[in-house]
Formats: structure tokens, sequence, C-alpha cells
């Protein structure tokens, strides 16, 4: 019983953590680790790196709220109203549309690129 709590308590926590519910996450988490995934593939071609980094960035904030909303319902044995999930889950899709929008406007003015011309840049300078 023990271990079933600290286990849903860890999953709603890391849930929360790659959740858009943190004014943070972005900063500190979901870029970093979208910017990660979409490396490999920006590697392979550079038209890949924007989709995939949207696409991480999406599945990051998706996998959040859904550990979140699985832990929370595991730990307190019992069902979570209907229209409160509806609720939090239009407020993530509307606070990922805006972040998405965000990420293209830092692509558009040149502010987030590619790694390897930003590195070039660093090193050139």
């Amino acid at each position: 019983m023990v271990l079933k709590k600290i286990y849903n308590g860890i999953l709603i926590t890391i849930g929360f953590i790659l959740s858009p519910l943190s004014w943070w996450n972005d900063l500190i988490i979901n870029f970093p680790l979208s910017y990660i995934i979409a490396f490999p593939f920006g590697l392979i071609s550079e038209k890949l790196f924007i989709p995939m980094f949207i696409i991480a960035y999406w599945l990051g904030n998706v996998i959040g709220f859904i550990m979140m909303h699985h832990g929370t319902k595991n730990l307190l044995n019992k069902d979570i109203k209907k229209e409160t999930t509806q609720k939090e889950l239009k407020k993530v899709i509307i606070i990922s549309f805006l972040y998405t929008f965000l990420i293209l406007i830092l692509i558009y003015f040149g502010i987030l690129e590619f790694p390897e011309e930003f590195m070039n840049k660093l090193l050139n300078q």
C-alpha cells in the first residue's frame, strides 16, 4: 500500500514536471528535452528538426498530463470527474498551441536554430 502511494506520487510529480501546468517546465524541461529528441532527426535532414521538435514538445505535455491523471486516479482510488478532466485537457491543448506558436516565432526570427548552425556561430565569434 505504501509503495503504491509512493509510486503514484512519483508518477504525479513527473507528470507535473512534463505538463504545461507549471510556468517553468518549458524552459527547464520541455524545450531541452524536445531539442535532444529532435537533434538526431535534424542530422538526417534539417527539414525534420522543426517537425520533430514540435512533436516531441507536444508528446511531453500530453504524456505529463496522462501521468498526472493516472497517478492521481490511482492514489485517490476513485474516479475523477469527467468534466474536470475535459476542462484540464482543453487548458493543456490551448497552452500547448500557444507555446508551439512561440517556438515557431523563435525559429522564424532565428533565435532557435538547428544545433550545428548555433554551434558554428558560437565558435566563429
